[in-house]
């Protein structure tokens, strides 16, 4: 199998490896093609579309401001891919359909990625570091894996160990399920909806849970049953910010007053917001 890759710039090459051919099994310049490229080398390009075409597999680490583009241009294109991209890009709306819809899912590694950089590379005073071999590092907390190809751990069931109860998984304010802080304390014998840390698709196995939905994400799956337009948002020290609770409207909120955020509320009533949760259901019960 042939491998290329291009490289984006004003005057951009395309490089194709066929193999090792000096059985040292590591490509060195004498095994490596360049052809310069007539465009810049942009995954959108007319060239690199019909290169697009030939691959089998794609593995890359497309811009992440055009995540949700090139995606598309792979799904456009049929193609097999193991990619990198934020953590954050689950919640876009057309990134989560996919997953939903099982037609794409996180990969073996997901958060905190490190990543060797060039001896020139700019490091940061968090997150970089040089090893005791004299090369330098930099980590991402954000980044993973996401792929269409099918790996061993999207069929192995979480181990599930606590037991529901209402007071320690009390229900939404504004959504039909039960809130869930940590993918580990997923409650065993739970039928119903529970809305999970967006973390959860790292150990998500379609054949053991359903998901529902998406908080914050008009048509979904599940939806906001309540709107918190005539509340206004306090501060931890009881005064107001100036934002309504608008602000606050497709989040899952709790009632009750935030042990540590801003909290929001109407004069009579107080609740508070969670980060985005996907709802799940257990297909085993």
């Amino acid at each position: 199998m042939d491998l290329f890759s291009t490289h984006e710039s004003e005057k951009a090459v395309m490089l194709v490896y066929k193999g090792d051919k000096n059985g040292d099994r590591i490509p060195n310049a004498e095994e490596i093609g360049i052809t310069e490229l007539q465009g810049d080398g942009d995954f959108r390009s007319a060239e690199s579309i019909a290169l697009l075409k030939e691959a089998d597999i794609v593995v890359t680490n497309p811009p992440f401001s055009l995540f949700r583009e090139y995606v598309a241009q792979l799904m456009e294109y049929d193609k097999k891919f193991i990619i990198i991209g934020n953590q954050n890009a689950i919640t876009y709306k057309e990134i989560f359909s996919l997953i939903k819809d099982n037609r794409l899912w996180l990969g073996y590694k997901a958060g905190d990625m490190s990543f060797k950089v060039p001896s020139d590379y700019e490091m940061r005073e968090t997150r970089s570091w040089r090893d005791e071999e004299g090369n330098n590092w930099r980590s991402l907390g954000n980044a993973c894996w996401f792929t269409n190809l099918d790996i061993a751990k999207r069929h192995e069931d979480l181990d599930l160990y606590k037991t529901y109860t209402p007071e320690e998984y009390p229900k939404y304010d504004n959504y039909d399920a039960i809130n869930v802080d940590k993918t580990k304390d997923i409650p065993a014998d739970y039928a119903g909806a529970m809305g999970v840390p967006i973390t959860f698709l790292d150990k998500y196995n379609p054949e053991q849970f359903e998901i529902l939905g998406l908080s914050q994400k008009v048509g979904m799956g599940l939806e906001s049953k309540k709107f918190y337009n005539d509340y206004w948002e306090m501060r931890k020290d009881g005064t107001k910010t100036g934002s309504s609770g608008q602000k606050t409207n497709g989040n899952p909120v709790m009632k009750g007053r935030s042990p540590s955020n801003n909290y929001f509320t109407n004069g009579v009533e107080t609740v508070y917001s969670l980060y985005a949760r996907i709802f799940i259901k257990n297909k085993k019960l």
